[in-house]
């Protein structure tokens, strides 16, 4: 495997990292409880509040949009740690608190775990692309594609697409599929039909109880802004300069993990709202350690600190980075594949 550009001569090998990483993989039934209760009940109060300030003004309930938007993410995260089964010692305890978010979160929850597991276990892998990641192509073969196909790759890869549209498509409408597994039985079939049934009869109890117009004044928001937020942070997890792909004869799962995920150190508060997923190579090494003990992970292994480590700021650099250069060995722009060629 061609060596890493970045520091990952200073980093430990990879394999004994996952190995010390075990200590923390036991999580604490009560401070799950306590941070699912800390973030559903104030995600159902600030949908209470912007309901009722519908009657001061939309401009004024809006405001709560967004706070609540965060919790909505914050729920999918716990959604997620079920998912791995981090979250709780016992897979029922798991399971079952996933597909009651999941309702919320508007995500399947078996049928996501699956396709979450199979991006797990081919992250970075160049022959093994196409669940649970963004679509990512090497600068040959983009410059393979017709002209037309070219053009859907970077309508694809617009802003106003990949952060806006294509996240109200995935979770209001793509989500009620299971795309991708359809063929891999029944299972993930019922996990959407069972989420769109309990999906549809808390919209109607809600409907009738709020009335059509404020449900939608009222939800569309959140859930437009939460989705929204959900992309870019599974973007920007992979999606940066020094990440790491490979063709399968040089993959690496644990080379993948750890310089193949970013370590997202957003603002305190941005941490919280975000569950700590921005330590995302410390998830992707162990993704039995809940989230709540990834800073401590962190805290008692510096050398990881600035593995892959992105600022708010330079994270915001990373929407152009587009293809992947494979005899640089980074992601790089429409604009510098074309100074390339």
């Amino acid at each position: 495997m061609p060596e890493r550009r970045s520091n990952a001569n200073n980093t430990p090998d990879s394999r004994t990292l996952i190995r010390d990483l075990a200590p923390y993989r036991e999580p604490s039934s009560a401070r799950s409880v306590f941070e699912l209760v800390i973030t559903a009940v104030p995600f159902v109060l600030l949908w209470v509040l912007m309901w009722a300030a519908l009657d001061a003004g939309y401009w004024i309930g809006l405001a709560f949009a967004v706070p609540a938007a965060g919790f909505l993410v914050r729920l999918f995260l716990i959604q997620h740690d079920c998912g791995h089964g981090s979250f709780f010692r016992h897979r029922f305890t798991n399971d079952w608190v996933g597909r009651a978010i999941s309702v919320v979160t508007l995500t399947p929850y078996d049928y996501w775990r699956r396709a979450h597991a199979l991006h797990h276990a081919s992250s970075g892998n160049l022959d093994r692309r196409g669940i649970g990641d963004i679509d990512t192509l090497t600068v040959d073969e983009f410059r393979a594609r017709t002209p037309w196909r070219q053009l859907l790759y970077r309508l694809y890869r617009h802003p106003i697409v990949m952060f806006g549209l294509g996240p109200a498509y995935l979770f209001i409408l793509r989500h009620r599929l299971p795309m991708g597994l359809m063929r891999n039985g029944w299972g993930p079939w019922a996990s959407a039909m069972a989420t769109n049934a309990a999906i549809a009869i808390l919209v109607a109890a809600i409907i009738w109880l709020v009335g059509l117009g404020p449900f939608l004044l009222v939800q569309l928001p959140i859930t437009l802004l939460a989705a929204s937020i959900g992309v870019w942070l599974f973007y920007v997890q992979h999606q940066f300069e020094d990440t790491l792909w490979e063709h399968e004869e040089g993959w690496s799962f644990h080379e993948a993990a750890l310089h193949g995920s970013s370590h997202y150190d957003l603002p305190g508060v941005l941490r919280w709202f975000t569950a700590n997923i921005g330590v995302h190579h410390v998830h992707h090494l162990s993704s039995r350690i809940p989230y709540y003990r990834l800073p401590e992970a962190l805290r008692d292994r510096p050398e990881l600190r600035n593995v892959g480590r992105l600022t708010l700021l330079q994270s915001l650099k990373a929407v152009r980075l587009v293809l992947w250069d494979e005899e640089n060995r980074r992601l790089i722009s429409f604009a510098e594949a074309r100074k390339f060629a």
